[in-house]
């Protein structure tokens, strides 16, 4: 029998919630997926979700009218229990079927924002080939190790992503993504530092790196974390910045039951992207109640990038890995460590909820900070900083060590303060105002905050701010910079609650951004003007 009449009468609720929740005009997709173990093959049936199947969940492909998709799926749950491995290859296998149109766009839009010359292909494909198979061979040899066998579990649910998509594609006709693109969108923070790594000739001055059009490498993405003056509240906010050719975004809430005693949670509520089984903003909110959020340093030493192998666990299968098996800071950054890729070499915030005591204390552990560049994972517990109030981050190493390894003095010395820790523009920008952020409110403000005409230390400059607008520049605007924020607060992270806006922000009377300026761009399925709100996230098919 499915369910009993009562299970029943409540997934009746669950599902009016969703279409009233998510629902209202927009396509929502459905989808219920069985092993067939004698098979090994996967049946799925579309539009329903059946709480006796093996994964279950909907994509609503509100992106056009909200700015954001939002995917649900639960997986494990099924009458007949099914091995870790085959429910994370199902988990994979939904989405990638319930979100395989966006998977296409996506990569159609991303490749040549990445791929700029023909010639780093080959050299791409063959890392990540490489990569692939050592990690898989590692994974047969080490499953006493719960940090490979924890691997293949992620490993399955891309092999089970590309699987979906494929299902999809062979339905209505299409050419299926291959299985490097699906590698591809995984790896597109990787990439960022991988290509540099791979490039055979490069540059001979090693400062001439560039990311946007006209700028040193700065790499992207603002956070701030705030504890209110009595620890009344612990707020905690994120905007990303990357090309806007990016944007097509998905809001996504797992539930995955695993049965392996290691595994710290398996319920994850995240900002992401078609294809991607991690955030790569970062904004993770997790069952273990810890929240993470992320900001992307510069390497400005090539030298470092002679430490990059395929022997290695790239940035987001770690990422992953900590996620699972991290049941507090200090052991997430010990699991981020090992097999150190030195690419998406980035500055990650790990706030544990557990350690919050709001009106009383913050217990040591409450936020510990971890920096990687290849070669060096570095942490430290900041919870004594937060505890004077908050934490601000904006793509400039915090650590000594990270600093100096990563050619920042050299590149402060010759472009001079946007590259010091304590006087680049956001420092000071949020030095001056985290006092006024006291709320949810305020924070949204703060984090979408460009007043670049008006305010002094942006210098007439319309990425000198938090939320940058690149396409705003007087000279060489091109489509990037800050393109989202997500919110939440300690109230909020254990409920899986945020609220996340897509778009350049039209703080102080900016206009908001069309892409009809800007039509050489690939920007395959995105909204042409970006006038969207604040949207409130928060997963109905389960709860923590």
């Amino acid at each position: 029998m499915l369910c009993s009449g009562m299970a029943r009468w409540f997934f009746v609720l669950f599902l009016f919630a969703v279409y009233v929740r998510v629902g209202r005009t927009y396509k929502l997709l459905k989808a219920t997926v069985y092993w067939d173990p004698d098979h090994k093959a996967v049946n799925l049936k579309e539009g329903v979700m059946e709480l006796g199947g093996d994964a279950y969940g909907y994509y609503n492909d509100s992106l056009l009218e909200s700015g954001w998709g939002v995917l649900e799926l639960r997986a494990g749950y099924g009458e007949s229990p099914k091995s870790d491995s085959v429910n994370s290859f199902l988990s994979g296998y939904l989405e990638g079927y319930l979100t395989a149109p966006q998977m296409f766009s996506h990569y159609t839009n991303m490749y040549p924002n990445v791929i700029k010359d023909p010639k780093v292909l080959p050299l791409v494909q063959k890392f990540i080939s490489e990569q692939d198979s050592w990690a898989r061979g590692q994974v047969k040899q080490l499953q006493s190790d719960p940090l490979w066998r924890q691997a293949g579990l992620l490993l399955a649910q891309m092999d089970g992503l590309q699987a979906g998509a494929a299902h999809w594609a062979k339905k209505y006709k299409k050419e299926p993504l291959s299985v490097f693109a699906v590698q591809f969108i995984n790896a597109l923070g990787d990439l960022l530092d991988l290509i540099p790594a791979l490039v055979p000739d490069p540059p001979s001055d090693p400062l001439t790196l560039l990311r946007y059009p006209g700028q040193p490498a700065m790499g992207h993405c603002s956070a701030l974390i705030k504890v209110l003056p009595g620890f009344e509240n612990l707020l905690m906010s994120h905007s990303s910045w990357y090309t806007y050719a990016a944007t097509l975004r998905i809001y996504k809430h797992w539930d995955l039951r695993l049965t392996d005693p290691s595994i710290a949670t398996g319920k994850l509520s995240f900002s992401s992207y078609p294809g991607s089984l991690v955030s790569m903003d970062d904004f993770y909110l997790l069952g273990s109640g810890l929240v993470m959020l992320q900001t992307t340093n510069s390497i400005f030493n090539r030298t470092l990038y002679q430490l990059v192998t395929p022997q290695s666990l790239l940035a987001w299968q770690r990422v992953r890995l900590a996620h699972a098996l991290a049941r507090d800071g200090q052991q997430w950054a010990e699991v981020f460590a090992r097999y150190n890729s030195g690419t998406y070499n980035n500055q990650y915030m790990v706030v544990d909820l557990n350690r919050v005591f709001l009106g009383s204390r913050l217990e040591d552990g409450a936020l510990i900070i971890v920096e990687q560049i290849p070669g060096l994972v570095e942490h430290s517990d900041q919870t004594q900083t937060l505890r004077r109030g908050y934490w601000p981050s904006y793509n400039v190493p915090f650590h000594e060590r990270v600093y100096n390894a990563s050619g920042y003095p050299a590149a402060q010395q010759r472009w001079g303060d946007q590259f010091s820790y304590e006087l680049c523009a956001r420092a000071k920008i949020l030095r001056r105002d985290q006092g006024s952020v006291n709320d949810l409110p305020t924070l949204k403000h703060a984090m979408r905050y460009n007043d670049y005409k008006h305010d002094p230390y942006s210098e007439g400059n319309p990425c000198l701010s938090i939320c940058c607008r690149n396409d705003l520049q007087s000279e060489r605007p091109s489509p990037g910079g800050c393109y989202d924020t997500k919110v939440t607060d300690f109230f909020m992270a254990q409920r899986f609650v945020s609220e996340a806006i897509n778009g350049p922000t039209m703080e102080g009377g900016l206009p908001p951004f069309s892409w009809d300026k800007f039509n050489r761009t690939v920007h395959q399925g995105l909204p042409r003007v970006y006038n969207f709100s604040f949207v409130s996230m928060q997963p109905v098919l389960f709860k923590p």
